[in-house]
Order: C-alpha cells, then structure tokens, then sequence
C-alpha cells in the first residue's frame, strides 16, 4: 500500500525523545513495531524486520532521558558520526552516596559526610575535568567483553575487571545548581564519555562521594531535545519523513568536531 511504500522509501537521520524506564533498544524496536504496524506490513515472518533498517547511534542509559538519533533507510550509514560527535547533558549528582551503577538504580556501595563541600568547591572541581582527560567506563556499560555487554555480565554474578582509562573530550562543563546534597551540571563532551562516570570522579574528588540521580541527553549533533526530538505520539510516517526533511537541512549546516585519534571502536551504533 500507498503508507508502506512510503515507509520503506524513508532515509535519512532523526531524533526522538527517548521515555525514563526503558532501554534504547526497547525504543527502538517500539518505534519499528509501530511505524510497520501504521504500514499495514505483517511481522509474524519476520519480513518487516528483515526489510525496515532502522538503528540509533549512541546508547542512553534505561533510566535516562533525551535526545535518542535514529537512522532510517541508508541513514544508518550515518550513523557513526553520530557517536563520534558532540553531546549536550543535563545531570543531577547526589553527594554522599556511591552505588554499584553510578545511578539511582544502583546497590548504594558506600556513603560519606558532605557537609564540608561549598558551591566554590565543586566549580573549582569541576575545572579539573574539562578538555582532554582520563576517564574509567563504568563497570554496568554498554561496552562489551568476549561480545557480551559488560552490564549484563555483572547481572549475572559474573566478576568484570575495569575497563582501563581512556581517553575523552569535554568541550564545557558548568555548575548550574547546588542544594547540597544535589547538585545539577550541564556537560558538553565528545564520543565515548560516560556522565556517571563524571559525577562519581567529581565526588571522590570534593573528598566525599557521588552518584547520578537524573541523566538528560540534550543534544547530540544537530538535534536538539526542543526542537527536534519527536514525542511518542509523533512516531508516526508523515512526521517521520517531515522530520527528515528538516534534518537533512541540519546535518549540511553541521560543523563538524575534531575526532580524537584514540576513538573507540568497541562503540558501534545499533541497527535493527
């Protein structure tokens, strides 16, 4: 029919907002059901998946929020770009608690008096991590050992080693709120960074500990979470392909960011 044929002629990248709860593949897969099932295309042989390509390009933690960039048709080719590009976040950090995660989902793992730390000394802090730094990945990750996520390694019992520090790039880093023991950041970085990460440094640094309690992705690229990432009741055709239209615009006006020469080639995007 006349919305199938427009559903596999659609190519390209575009952002959706992705919910708190569920992972980016779960999104994903939701978003592939529902445009096949707008489509009228049968799934029980397995053809619509076999012929939708459809992927996202960079992984946001299941209790995160935010920009999640979808590539449809060819776009997913493009995708790595995307990974390897500039992100925007919005983080809330707890003082005084550590867990397994580095989030709020986590097993609290160890806790520390915070009331010496003042708004001075966390933005003094944070200077220490911006540009080109070090940083550990979490042990509950996205990155893979053996072809197995590092995560669902850990869900297992099974004992993981940390992955050793690598290099990454934060282009900004700001203090936009302290009321102790909350704190919220606003960071700009490049490929390969992981904000929890970030924010249980920071802790260790300010003598204390802490932990993400809120994570936003913002931006990533061009797209931006007001502008352009589409809300669950827009995943439809039509506004799929308008928003193609409109992205096609963005990406050719898109400066593009110097890649660090060490990027890292165990973070690929994920195609359906």
């Amino acid at each position: 029919g006349r919305a199938a044929d427009k559903l596999f002629s659609l190519s390209g990248l575009f952002a959706v907002r992705k919910p708190k709860g569920p992972t980016s593949a779960a999104v994903l897969n939701l978003l592939k059901e529902r445009l096949l099932a707008e489509a009228g295309v049968q799934t029980n042989g397995k053809k619509g998946n076999q012929v939708l390509k459809i992927g996202h390009g960079g992984t946001l933690d299941s209790a995160a929020t935010g920009v999640l960039v979808v590539g449809i048709g060819k776009g997913t080719k493009m995708l790595g770009t995307m990974l390897a590009g500039s992100k925007k976040y919005t983080a809330i950090g707890m003082l005084g608690k550590a867990t397994d995660t580095l989030d709020a989902t986590g097993r609290v793992t160890e806790e520390k008096p915070y009331d010496q730390v003042t708004k001075g000394d966390l933005e003094n802090v944070l200077q220490k991590f911006t540009g080109d730094i070090m940083q550990v990945p979490p042990l509950y990750s996205a990155l893979k050992k053996d072809g197995e996520r590092l995560s669902t390694l850990m869900k297992r019992g099974e004992a993981v080693e940390a992955k050793p520090a690598r290099p990454v790039r934060v282009y900004s880093l700001s203090l936009q709120q302290f009321q102790p023991p909350l704190f919220t950041l606003d960071v700009e970085c490049g490929g390969g960074f992981y904000v929890r990460s970030l924010v249980n440094d920071i802790g260790k640094a300010l003598s204390t500990c802490a932990t993400v309690q809120e994570l936003t992705r913002t931006k990533q690229g061009p797209f931006t979470l007001e502008e352009h990432a589409l809300q669950e009741d827009k995943w439809t055709i039509d506004e799929i392909a308008q928003s193609l239209e409109l992205c096609t615009a963005l990406l050719l006006g898109e400066p593009a960011r110097k890649k660090l020469k060490t990027e890292h080639p165990g973070e690929t995007a994920v195609i359906c």
